[in-house]
């Protein structure tokens, strides 16, 4: 690796700290934190209430799930604000199933979804519903050919993530939802795009997705908040009881402070999109170029839009993770290994095991993730330290 074409001055990164941890949570935008403070210290009377405090409050409601359905080109009333993309995920998965059961109970789902997906399904199973799990090949796209196999009778519902939060794999949601809606048009196509709302302009009426869940955290949104799509044609039974808030389908005082900072994240989301995403990527792509040839370095994730702009998974055979994790730390670079909903957790990745990682590869992969607040500077920074640091890991392992 030619140090000499990096761009990089050292007392620039004196005091440098590199966050490449966005897939995990995102530096919250400053008009976020804004508008949650208004409606916290100065509209922070309860939405349901029916005096004017009250109808001031459910405006926030209002014009955030206004913002969000316009970003999808949909209707507001078919977004449900959730406490985060988790909530969403069940809400979608457990609702739809009990919904519909006396319709069928066999479910299509993929090896490389988020823990969010597969534990409600592990529990629908135990329910006497049926799972099937659709492979991937090396770069984690399903194979097409199998769900049209998969599809049955008794099939009531596929789930399939838009965009894989471990190694940034994209699935073609037209061809998946031209195969579902081919085979039965009443089948419900649930996409989770926790990873992928922010990243790609996804019109689900268009797409044929029924159902679709998001995360404010992961677009510089707070954390406890997201949404779920839900085509005004399909049935949900509530997972949540109480006072019948937004429609009946998530009861509970409305999160104000929480909606109004997730429509603002959407509306900034999508604000100069194409010119955010394309910095994005060429971080990404600049990064894959000074490291794909490195000896015992293999990049599992793709250059330019053929994998997600923000997701890059690498792995660096004969260092674990967790060792690479704490020497960049060191140097004030964060990162994570796999995905951060499993890193407290010493399993090998069902992701990094689905597209042929051996379980030593798979505890040597590392996550970097980027957002639009990250520069070439800090990529430039990281490659020094990759640089560096590996050849010395690998000496003394």
């Amino acid at each position: 690796m030619n140090l000499a074409c990096y761009n990089y001055n050292i007392k620039e990164f004196e005091y440098m700290r590199v966050y490449f941890d966005n897939a995990a949570s995102t530096q919250t935008a400053k008009s976020v934190v804004d508008i949650m403070k208004k409606t916290m210290e100065e509209d922070y009377a309860n939405p349901s209430a029916k005096h004017i405090m009250g109808i001031e409050a459910e405006n926030y409601y209002k014009d955030a799930a206004q913002t969000v359905a316009e970003t999808m080109k949909v209707n507001p009333k078919e977004i449900v604000f959730t406490s985060g993309g988790t909530e969403s995920n069940n809400m979608a998965l457990i609702g739809a199933a009990q919904a519909y059961k006396r319709s069928g109970k066999h479910i299509i789902t993929s090896s490389i979804e988020h823990a969010s997906v597969y534990e409600p399904l592990a529990y629908l199973k135990e329910e006497g519903f049926e799972i099937s799990v659709l492979k991937t090949d090396g770069l984690g796209h399903i194979d097409l050919e199998e769900l049209k196999d998969c599809i049955r009778k008794d099939t009531i519902l596929v789930s399939i993530m838009l965009v894989n939060n471990e190694v940034g794999a994209v699935e073609p949601a037209d061809e998946i939802s031209g195969i579902i809606k081919k085979a039965n048009p009443k089948i419900i196509f649930h996409a989770d795009a926790i990873q992928a709302y922010g990243k790609y302009k996804i019109y689900p009426k268009k797409k044929g997705i029924d159902l679709l869940s998001a995360s404010g955290h992961k677009l510089h949104g707070p954390k406890g908040v997201g949404f779920l799509y839900v085509n005004e044609n399909i049935r949900l039974k509530p997972i949540v009881f109480g006072g019948g808030q937004q429609r009946g389908l998530r009861s509970g005082t409305i999160n104000t402070p929480g909606i109004a900072a997730m429509g603002e994240a959407a509306r900034s989301a999508y604000t100069d999109f194409d010119s955010k995403i394309k910095k994005i990527t060429d971080i990404k792509d600049y990064i894959i170029d000074n490291i794909k040839d490195l000896e015992g370095v293999k990049v599992n994730s793709q250059k330019g839009l053929l994998s997600a702009p923000h997701v890059l998974s690498i792995t660096v055979q004969g260092i674990k993770s967790e060792v690479l994790l704490h020497a960049f730390e060191a140097k004030n670079i964060y990162f994570s290994s796999g995905s951060a909903c499993s890193s407290n957790h010493p399993r090998v990745s069902k992701t990094l095991k689905a597209i042929g990682l051996s379980d030593e590869e798979a505890f040597s992969t590392i996550r970097l993730s980027f957002s639009e607040y990250n520069t070439v500077s800090e990529a430039d920074y990281f490659l020094r330290n990759f640089n560096e640091l590996i050849p010395l890991l690998k000496k003394f392992k």
